[in-house]
């Protein structure tokens, strides 16, 4: 490691090759914490580039633990790291888009730099982190979700939790996660917190042939907030949208904070997902949700896609979804 370090410390860039290779060294425990925290930090100070991005994503896709859950899945997820702390938008999204009839199979982890991520909400609403395939199969029969938590699928990320959160900073792992949900969803809602880290995606996801949509609220949520226009970029194009176009009409950002405590967090989430949300809580999980369901192809436009989202949330179907996760999660004691 102490020769990477020197040669990153002199300005110079990984190889694909390069960079895969660090991150399976680090997945074996072959550097100290010292020797990674100061690996991470290189790339807190300078961009990541497009081969380093992909070497790193290669080296945890070839590491992860196998699973095949069939095709037609979808994900949202955030990178995180925005520093907003706003409530569990992409996983009520998730729940919703279930309720819809479209199968999710969600990839999460537990905050780094917020209060609650997605894992950290699942994990108070009852849900018991598992990789066998059988299960997860089963969820996604009766609740149209499973959720694929990130460190039972990554022994790599296993290794730098602690690092991670002991730094409290957004780091190139959260640029990760997205690209490497193990179900290979053929359908994908990505939320990013800059447009740099947008456009990089966007050239890597445009390599997949896959179905996928970025978005990067213009003020810095890594999810469309609806406090500000959203750029949007996808496999047909890129645009900006309105909240108004979006959502109906704009909110304020103290409308979507998370609050300060996983008890607040999952209290807010069952509040939300039982169709008892604010407007603002609700419009903007409904706007990621439509976008999500836009993405699939499977709507003529956005307001379809949206208007399906609504009947969701409004008849019950996306809490059924929750329930039904959880009433499997308790069965196994």
């Amino acid at each position: 490691m102490k020769k990477i370090l020197q040669y990153l410390f002199d300005y110079k860039t990984l190889s694909k090759e390069q960079a895969k290779e660090a991150l399976i060294n680090i997945s074996k425990g072959l550097y100290n914490e010292y020797e990674i925290t100061s690996f991470v930090t290189v790339f807190l100070m300078r961009s990541i580039t497009i081969d380093e991005l992909q070497g790193f994503t290669d080296a945890l896709l070839e590491l992860s633990v196998k699973i095949n859950l069939g095709d037609d899945l979808l994900d949202i997820v955030g990178t995180g790291g925005d520093g907003k702390n706003t409530f569990n938008i992409s996983t009520l999204a998730c729940f919703i888009v279930a309720g819809a009839g479209q199968k999710v199979a969600k990839h999460g982890n537990y905050g780094a730099s917020s209060i609650s991520g997605s894992s950290n909400v699942m994990e108070q609403l009852g849900y018991k982190f598992k990789s066998d395939e059988t299960f997860l199969k089963k969820e996604l029969d009766e609740a149209n979700i499973c959720f694929l938590h990130a460190p039972a699928f990554h022994p790599a990320l296993k290794t730098v939790a602690p690092i991670r959160k002991n730094l409290g900073l957004r780091t190139f792992f959260n640029m990760l996660g997205p690209l490497v949900n193990p179900a290979k969803p053929a359908f994908q809602l990505l939320g990013v917190y800059n447009l740099e880290m947008a456009r990089l995606y966007n050239y890597l996801l445009q390599q997949t042939g896959k179905a996928y949509t970025i978005v990067h609220s213009l003020d810095g949520y890594d999810e469309i907030s609806l406090t500000g226009d959203t750029k949007v970029f996808s496999d047909k194009g890129d645009y900006i949208a309105t909240p108004e176009q979006l959502g109906k009409r704009q909110v304020e950002a103290q409308d979507i904070f998370g609050g300060n405590t996983l008890e607040e967090a999952a209290k807010m989430f069952k509040k939300i997902i039982k169709g008892e949300g604010s407007w603002a809580q609700n419009s903007v999980v409904l706007a990621n949700a439509a976008m999500a369901l836009n993405c699939t192809g499977k709507y003529k436009t956005y307001k379809d896609a949206f208007d399906e989202a609504v009947d969701s949330l409004e008849s019950g179907k996306a809490y059924q979804s929750l329930q039904k996760l959880i009433s499997l999660n308790y069965d196994l004691g």
